[in-house]
């Protein structure tokens, strides 16, 4: 679909910008936190260190949307999820120094997500705290 290839590129340059402003991407020892979201996935973010986020594309007001953020590595991330100026999605996630990821989501009814682009904002509360995210719309 071409808004999912879209949306996917958007993520990529995202990411890029981020790294290239000094939040670099991080080497998994142990690979990502959160499995690829597979063709209900709007954006996947395997792994990530510190302050991040994304912009994309691609939604669609007439499904769901799910937000799901894993970290480790101490501390925690407060993640906020704004649609066309509006915000969708705010939530804290717990990074346990070691262990098991801490897990949160944000399930959003359709239409709460307008069409389109979104933005997504993780603060992390350490540069060394390592956070995953997926946006899903399942059919």
């Amino acid at each position: 679909m071409h808004t999912k290839k879209t949306a996917t590129l958007t993520t990529l340059a995202a990411l890029l910008a981020a790294g290239l402003a000094g939040a670099g991407p991080a080497a998994a020892a142990d690979g990502g936190m959160l499995p690829h979201p597979g063709p209900d996935g709007l954006v996947w973010v395997d792994e990530f260190r510190g302050d991040g986020g994304v912009a994309s594309g691609g939604a669609s007001k007439d499904l769901p949307t799910v937000l799901t953020v894993a970290c480790d590595g101490g501390g925690d991330v407060r993640v906020t999820m704004d649609s066309k100026g509006t915000i969708v999605a705010a939530f804290n996630v717990e990074c346990p120094a070691s262990g098991s990821a801490g897990v949160a989501a944000a399930s959003m009814a359709a239409g709460v997500v307008r069409p389109g682009d979104f933005t997504i904002v993780v603060d992390a509360s350490t540069r060394t705290t390592r956070w995953s995210l997926t946006v899903t719309q399942p059919e």
